[in-house]
């Protein structure tokens, strides 16, 4: 049975769908019961159900993609490209984001009430994989009735999701964006992961992962985790062009260990900011899906594998300065679509602007995501205005 709970009263409960009580299998080999998934549309799914566009989110994101989020106040994540005459014109599509199985919004994860014992899950919740969170995304999609996504787009994490949908559901993803990732985590991706993780475990207020029902929260290991992980979404050039060695006061050091590079003070914004909307185990475990995923694995050890006979359309995009996901990544994902012949674009686009890139006001990477969307929705039949016969009703605008 599908459920929605509109509490205003309670931001992770504005637009929540809880599937049925039977036991979601996940790749570690437990079940999850009672899985909730919460999430946000904009536009209206048209007659033929076929304008739907998934956009999934990194690994701090949310489903606030396109509408000012609850907590910050700050705009959402993509509100620049989805909306009404905008590049994901809402006028025309159905646009869909969900919070990723093992978050903190809303959907199943680390901070939500284990239904078997009443309390908080903490450590006992499962561990999850991408292809968990996509089988969620899955239970979803099935529930509003849509048979085939016209796109799935998402980038760094989300484009790993991106991966998995055309991977595990091909007949479900007519065209599928993956932006600045790769089809398995690296070794220095996991060592960075690794760093952060330990940070947060080593705060004496972590208290084994229970600090919820103790009443306090592990915020020097949690912003240092961001902290570290902050660093690699920019570039050399981006941190040098922003900051540069520039101290906080005068043109003197201070000389104490207080931030006095502007760069430390950056830093340090990011990590207390970052504390007040995020849980750190859904940090740890996030993390740790990432580093499991391993699209070739899956397959035998054969990346094409994952993608034979597959009718989706691709774009893949990489950045010149992401050295997170750095593009020969992404060129071994398109030699992997060729050898099957699939229907694969690429695109490496300039930017100095690192592996934050697509969030970030970049016109190429509109004018190529743009383009891409077009020629999609043209092959598909998709007309502008095309959703307004449509009776799914936008809950983001």
């Amino acid at each position: 049975m599908l459920t929605e709970n509109r509490t205003s009263s309670d931001f992770r409960h504005q637009v929540k769908i809880f599937a049925d009580d039977d036991v979601m299998p996940l790749d570690c080999g437990a079940g999850l019961a009672a899985l909730g998934v919460a999430y946000r549309t904009y536009g209206h799914l048209n007659a033929a159900r076929n304008n739907a566009i998934l956009v999934c989110h990194a690994l701090t994101g949310d489903q606030y993609v396109a509408e000012t989020h609850p907590l910050t106040g700050k705009p959402g994540w993509w509100e620049s490209l989805i909306g009404p005459g905008r590049m994901l014109d809402t006028n025309r599509y159905f646009v869909i984001c969900s919070n990723v199985l093992g978050s903190c919004m809303g959907t199943s994860g680390p901070g939500s009430l284990n239904p078997q014992t009443g309390q908080v899950y903490g450590l006992d919740f499962p561990v999850i994989t991408i292809g968990d969170m996509v089988r969620a995304q899955k239970k979803l999609i099935d529930a509003l009735g849509i048979a085939q996504l016209f796109a799935v787009i998402g980038g760094s994490m989300g484009g790993m999701q991106v991966l998995e949908w055309a991977a595990s559901y091909p007949d479900s993803v007519f065209a599928a964006v993956p932006i600045a990732t790769a089809s398995r985590h690296s070794a220095q991706n996991i060592a960075f992961h690794e760093v952060g993780r330990q940070a947060i475990m080593a705060d004496p207020d972590w208290r084994g992962g229970k600090y919820q029902e103790q009443g306090v929260i592990p915020r020097r290991g949690l912003a240092v985790a961001r902290m570290a992980a902050h660093v690699t979404y920019m570039s050399e050039g981006a941190l040098h062009e922003k900051f540069g060695r520039a101290l906080q006061q005068g043109d003197r050091p201070s000389y104490h260990f207080a931030a006095d590079f502007q760069v430390e003070s950056y830093l340090h914004h990011q990590g207390s900011s970052f504390v007040e909307r995020f849980d750190a185990n859904s940090y740890l475990y996030l993390t740790r899906a990432m580093d499991y995923f391993d699209l070739a694995a899956a397959h035998g050890g054969n990346l094409a594998a994952a993608f034979s006979g597959s009718k989706t359309r691709f774009c893949v995009v990489s950045f010149t300065s992401d050295w997170l996901f750095p593009t020969p990544e992404s060129r071994a994902l398109v030699k992997a679509l060729n050898a099957v012949a699939g229907n694969v674009s690429f695109v490496e686009i300039d930017s100095d602007r690192g592996h934050d890139s697509f969030l970030l006001d970049l016109p190429e990477f509109d004018k190529i995501l743009q383009g891409f969307i077009e020629g999609c929705a043209s092959i598909r039949g998709l007309a502008p205005g095309d959703n307004s016969q449509g009776g799914m009703p936008r809950h983001g605008e």
